[in-house]
């Protein structure tokens, strides 16, 4: 049996972190009863800013512009410690110093799929990606920190990934993705796309994104 799931999100998105941490959990426990189950991940890209400067921006300044000053901005932070404390997730918001341009990082992932990858390889760069932004700091607009990220997660070299992220390779098609999701319907993220034929908004518990797999997969379960 086949699992296809269409995951939506962006790299600078708290709440698709969470999503995705979630969604491993809850496919952790399927896997469990079902073996054999071949799960498919397929990543898809939004930009949560599309107007972002390519070489990023100071990240406090742009989240307490968006959300009304320094107390906001420590509102909004504290919720999300405290939403995914639960699962284990820690997040280290006071490291992140850059905003970046999530176009080079989206376009590492599509590349990344399209070349073939593994499922595990994939995983560990998508994973990698999320970390090195909330848990790290680094800048994942940064050419050479996106190269390392790739290195680390398997299968590339160094030299070739830095030449297609300083390149303007697959931007294009990585935009019109993005574009075609956002005309689907599809205007926040994280978005689940489970098997084609359901879809699941937010960064759902585990246990409700459980329930939506089976559903799609023909086996009860309400989303």
């Amino acid at each position: 049996m086949t699992l296809d799931i269409d995951l939506v999100s962006d790299f600078v998105c708290p709440w698709c972190f969470l999503g995705k941490v979630r969604l491993d959990q809850a496919l952790a426990e399927l896997r469990t009863e079902r073996p054999g189950l071949d799960v498919r991940v397929n990543w898809l890209p939004f930009f949560l800013n599309p107007d972002t400067p390519p070489a990023g921006e100071p990240y406090r300044a742009f989240l307490e512009a968006k959300f009304g000053g320094p107390r906001g901005a420590d509102a909004v932070q504290q919720q999300m410690a405290e939403a995914a404390a639960d699962d284990g997730l820690v997040f280290a918001f006071e490291r992140i110093a850059v905003r970046p341009n999530t176009l080079k990082a989206h376009r590492l992932c599509y590349r990344a799929q399209r070349l073939g990858n593994t499922p595990a390889r994939i995983k560990a760069l998508t994973d990698a990606l999320f970390a090195a932004h909330f848990q790290q700091g680094l800048d994942i607009g940064n050419s050479e920190v996106l190269a390392d990220l790739a290195v680390a997660a398997g299968g590339e070299r160094r030299d070739e990934v830095l030449e297609y992220l300083n390149s303007n390779e697959d931007a294009a098609a990585v935009k019109r993705m993005a574009a075609g999701i956002q005309q689907q319907g599809v205007s926040g993220v994280p978005f689940f796309i489970l098997n084609r034929k359901l879809g699941v908004s937010g960064a759902q518990s585990a246990a409700v994104l459980g329930a939506a797999i089976l559903q799609s997969l023909g086996e009860g379960g309400q989303a």
